[in-house]
């Protein structure tokens, strides 16, 4: 990373946007410095707060020389210029992102703690709060660390999943921050969907905070949007099972942004690794067969329907009663073709009911996702080359292609978090309802 000030260059579509961007005391501390150069490439203004404890992962002269911007750690310090710095910091700025997030800090932000600067200007920010979290996958996995996060969510605060692999300890797990193109990329999608304020423009007053989730237009007010996500898994005996890699992410984020777009969500999921979305309707299903029932029993009210949940082609012809030893000798198994779920909504599809699916490949990804499209009569399909960077499965952006039944051209979409690929998902569906209720009309 080159810490010159010479790639500073704004767009000038964000030339104004203003973040502050708190650091706490985590070893993941050092990839602050990339996150924030990372905003100001983007047009960002970024101003940073430390904890004491994260000034014995990097100092505050490196990120002073980076944003140009005094770095506050104690409010109550002889050199700060600002006797209520907590207050003029948070309600000056239009976002503020905590990277990294210690399992530390995020109770202490759930319960409401203010016993140092980031916890205090935390309660006093009218902005949106975007919290990266990182710790080691015991931390990250406790019943504490799950309870204080879902109470963010409840209160707004927008979570970007950390990324699964080795961590300072050794150990291998979730827990890692995220790459910090992936948090910029976060920040700059929540950035863009609010409108910005002129400089020096407050905050709104504290009574009017509002969930973000909740804001923005509702332009799927009226629809039922019935999804599935997540992975199945398909028994061989009673201790292994087959599976795939997918997370649950992006069919977490299709409910979450259709929630906020004013529709009723249903969620249908498999195994998971993420966090469903809070207020929306759940119901698990791990197997392809479990799913299938749960589908056919919500389609019937749904007006959308998408499939994003990464279904098991095939499970086992025959499952073993007991498990299966370990003989030294080569196994055999059998297999059989699962139901395709996609495919019977389409069929029995009632009138009116837009179904989209997805495509995940990693060869001829447009031509096999047209020929998916074609052969189960889908509305809409989403394909995503899974060999490419930042796509695909278990990561929290996305590089999808939009492919419809109406217009020939795809859309093909740059590399976006999984939530700005969901509202550009609903983009589609908004612009498939209104063309068939203009077909109807004509």
């Amino acid at each position: 990373m080159t810490l010159d000030a010479t790639d500073t260059a704004a767009t000038p579509a964000r030339a104004k946007r203003r973040v502050a961007l708190g650091v706490s005391g985590g070893i993941a501390a050092y990839k602050a410095a990339e996150i924030l150069r990372g905003l100001q490439r983007a047009g960002c203004h970024v101003r940073v707060a430390m904890t004491e404890h994260a000034t014995r992962m990097i100092t505050p002269l490196t990120f002073r020389a980076l944003s140009g911007e005094h770095v506050i750690v104690d409010d109550y310090a002889p050199d700060n210029p600002d006797p209520i710095a907590h207050i003029t910091f948070s309600q000056t700025v239009e976002l503020f992102l905590i990277a990294p997030a210690t399992a530390n800090i995020i109770a202490k932000f759930a319960n409401g703690v203010a016993d140092d600067f980031l916890t205090s200007t935390y309660l006093a920010s009218n902005a949106p709060v975007v919290v990266a979290p990182a710790m080691n996958t015991s931390m990250w996995q406790h019943p504490a660390t799950v309870r204080n996060l879902r109470r963010l969510r409840d209160d707004g605060v927008h979570i970007i999943e950390p990324d699964a692999g080795e961590m300072a300890c050794g150990t291998f797990g979730p827990g890692r921050l995220s790459e910090p193109e992936r948090i910029v990329a976060a920040v700059l999608e929540i950035l863009e969907r609010q409108p910005a304020r002129a400089s020096g423009e407050s905050a709104r007053p504290a009574a009017a905070r509002v969930d973000q989730r909740t804001t923005g237009t509702h332009d799927l007010a009226g629809e039922k949007v019935l999804i599935t996500a997540g992975a199945t898994r398909e028994e061989i005996d009673p201790v292994r099972f087959l599976s795939n890699r997918s997370s649950g992410r992006m069919g977490f984020a299709l409910a979450e942004a259709a929630q906020a777009r004013g529709a009723a969500v249903a969620l249908v999921a498999g195994a998971t690794s993420a966090d469903a979305p809070a207020g929306v309707r759940l119901r698990r299903a791990l197997s392809a067969d479990e799913m299938h029932a749960a589908v056919q029993a919500e389609v019937k009210d749904a007006t959308v329907f998408i499939g994003a949940a990464a279904v098991s082609d095939y499970r086992p012809a025959k499952r073993a009663a007991q498990k299966m030893k370990k003989s030294g000798a080569a196994l055999t198994l059998a297999l059989e073709p699962t139901p395709d779920i996609l495919a019977s909504v389409a069929a029995a599809g009632h009138d009116g009911l837009l179904v989209i699916g997805f495509a995940a490949e990693s060869e001829n990804v447009v031509a096999h996702a047209r020929e998916k499209l074609a052969r189960k009569k889908l509305d809409a399909i989403v394909a995503n080359d899974i060999t490419r960077d930042g796509a695909g499965f278990d990561a929290a952006t996305n590089i999808v292609t939009l492919i419809t039944r109406d217009r020939d051209a795809p859309v093909e979409l740059p590399l976006m978090s999984k939530l700005e690929a969901a509202h550009r998902i609903l983009d589609e569906v908004v612009r498939l309802r209104r063309a068939r209720v203009a077909e109807a009309a004509g």
